[in-house]
């Protein structure tokens, strides 16, 4: 960071109404400062060369050159900074990839504003001023943090008897715990949750769908959109399995002013 204890940004985004909401929040904590915007692959890489960064928001979906290619020409840059995904796509193989090619972070959009920012400054080693909070045992924040995913998921009316509501459980509570495993969905977190309860990966997969699927149906629709963001929408369809664990061990975690 700099002398001023700023963190310097770099925005790549080529919605330009969504890019503005991003830099207006974020130029409103005094700890974050956008020092750079660009709304294709091209510019986006002419940032970087120029510009000192510290952490670059870098969408996916660009146009001249996508977000992987420009993680590819990155990785070979002496200055690169550090890089956070934004992507409306919680497909495994291009989280996989964007890992593989240096992300730091992947976030699925939409994704709570308030969240982005504790990512960027876990990610870019600064404290949240939010994190002085008054001291809970490890223990009893364990017990309040399981409770709090089993209100959620029963208030969608995932029925307890599903396997998948087991699966789904023990999924966002690892995930809360480890956060990188969100990136690893199926070579990690699937098996890992198949070995304790003596199934298969597959299995596992097919049984939290399946639960989605059914908060889907029985749920009340306004409360389901209200936790998970406009992806909740009927034309739209629902969230995919990484999405829906990913949403929730992130505002958990943002509740519990956790870190990694």
């Amino acid at each position: 960071m700099t002398l001023s204890g700023k963190i310097k940004i770099g925005l790549a985004e080529d919605n330009l109404e969504f890019c503005q909401v991003l830099n207006d929040y974020l130029q409103a904590h005094p700890d974050l400062e956008v020092a750079a915007v660009a709304y294709d692959g091209q510019q986006t890489l002419e940032m970087v060369r120029t510009t000192k960064l510290h952490l670059l928001l870098l969408d996916l979906i660009m146009p001249k050159l996508d977000g992987i290619a420009v993680l590819e020409r990155i990785k070979m840059m002496d200055n690169r900074p550090k890089i956070i995904i934004l992507s409306a796509f919680g497909h495994e193989e291009m989280t996989r990839k964007a890992v593989e090619l240096g992300a730091d972070y992947f976030i699925v959009k939409p994704f709570d504003l308030q969240i982005l920012v504790q990512r960027i400054r876990e990610v870019c080693g600064s404290q949240s001023p939010a994190a002085f909070t008054a001291y809970t045992s490890p223990a009893r924040q364990a017990g309040q943090i399981e409770q709090e995913v089993t209100d959620l998921l029963q208030k969608m009316k995932i029925p307890p008897h599903f396997k998948g509501y087991t699966y789904l459980r023990k999924a966002i509570l690892l995930c809360i715990k480890e956060p990188t495993l969100i990136n690893e969905v199926t070579k990690k977190l699937y098996p890992r949750i198949a070995e304790e309860y003596n199934s298969t990966a597959n299995r596992v997969e097919r049984s939290m769908r399946f639960a989605i699927e059914t908060a889907w149906s029985r749920g009340e629709i306004e409360y389901l959109h209200e936790l998970m963001g406009p992806i909740v929408d009927e034309k739209k369809g629902k969230p995919t399995n990484v999405s829906f664990i990913a949403k929730i061990s992130d505002k958990i975690r943002l509740n519990y002013n956790l870190r990694n």
